[in-house]
C-alpha cells in the first residue's frame, strides 16, 4: 500500500542531510584558513578555557579524523581532531572551545545533560530495537508491535531533542569565553559563531528528519487498525 509520507521523508532526509553537511564543510573549511590574532592553537585555546573554569585536570588529546571532536564524560577526556588540535584558525578555536563547553556542562550539572544521561541507557537499547519490532509488526500485521516501535522511536527522538539545548549551550559558552577573553576580534568572533551555527544545524536537521519519520510510523499504525 502506498505510503504518502515515505517520499516526503526520503526527500527531506536527502535535502537536510546533504544540505547541512555541505554547509558545515563549507564554513569549517572557510574559517580553517583564517588564522586567529592571538596565535593560539585549538588545543591551547581549549586549555585556557578549561583552566579558567577550574577544570585544569581534564586532558586534551589529538585524534585522527575530521570533525570527530568530542568530550567523553566517562573518561573525562577532550579529543580534538589533529587539524583542530594543531591549527591556529578561527574554526579550530570555535570547535575546541565548544567541546570545553560540554566538559563545563558536565562539571556544573547542566540540567539537559543530566536528562540526556538518564535516558541514554534506554535509548541505546531502543535505537537498535525499534526497526526490528517495526518490521515484524508490519510483516505480521500486528498493530500492537507497530505502536511499540513508534514508542521506541519517540524515545530516540526525545533524546535528539534534549541534545539540541546541550549543543546550543556548549556553543554559547564557547562564544562567551572567546569574546570575554579577547582571543578573537569581532570579525573573527563572527566567523566562530558561523562555524558553530553550522555544526548545530546538523543536529536540528537530524531531529526534523526523525520527527517526520515518527509521523510516518504513526500514520502506518493508524492505517493498520
Amino acid at each position: 500500500m502506498y505510503d504518502p509520507f515515505y517520499l516526503l521523508v526520503l526527500i527531506a532526509s536527502l535535502v537536510l542531510g546533504l544540505g547541512t553537511q555541505a554547509y558545515i564543510n563549507r564554513q569549517y573549511s572557510k574559517y580553517m584558513k583564517i588564522p586567529i590574532s592571538s596565535g593560539f592553537t585549538g588545543a591551547q585555546a581549549a586549555r585556557r578555557m578549561l583552566d579558567a573554569n577550574g577544570l585544569g585536570g581534564i586532558p586534551i588529546q589529538a585524534v585522527a579524523g575530521k570533525l570527530v571532536d568530542n568530550f567523553n564524560p566517562k573518561t573525562g577526556v577532550i579529543s580534538l581532531s589533529e587539524d583542530v588540535f594543531n591549527s591556529y584558525s578561527v574554526s579550530a578555536t570555535a570547535i575546541a572551545c565548544h567541546e570545553c563547553g560540554h566538559a563545563i556542562q558536565h562539571a556544573s550539572g547542566y540540567a539537559p545533560v543530566r536528562i540526556r544521561t538518564a535516558i541514554f541507557p534506554v535509548v541505546s537499547v531502543v535505537s537498535n530495537l525499534w526497526i526490528v519490532v517495526l518490521m515484524i509488526g508490519a510483516m505480521l500485521a500486528i498493530v500492537e508491535l507497530i505502536w511499540a516501535a513508534v514508542i521506541m522511536y519517540a524515545i530516540v527522538l526525545l533524546f535528539q531533542l534534549v541534545t539540541l539545548p546541550v549543543e546550543f549551550n556548549a556553543s554559547s559558552r564557547a562564544i562567551a569565553f572567546i569574546g570575554m577573553s579577547g582571543y578573537l576580534p569581532d570579525p573573527e568572533l563572527q566567523g566562530a559563531r558561523r562555524v558553530l551555527r553550522a555544526a548545530a544545524l546538523t543536529y536540528v536537521a537530524g531531529a526534523l528528519v526523525s520527527l517526520l519519520n515518527l509521523l510516518r510510523f504513526i500514520n502506518m499504525a493508524n492505517r493498520r487498525r
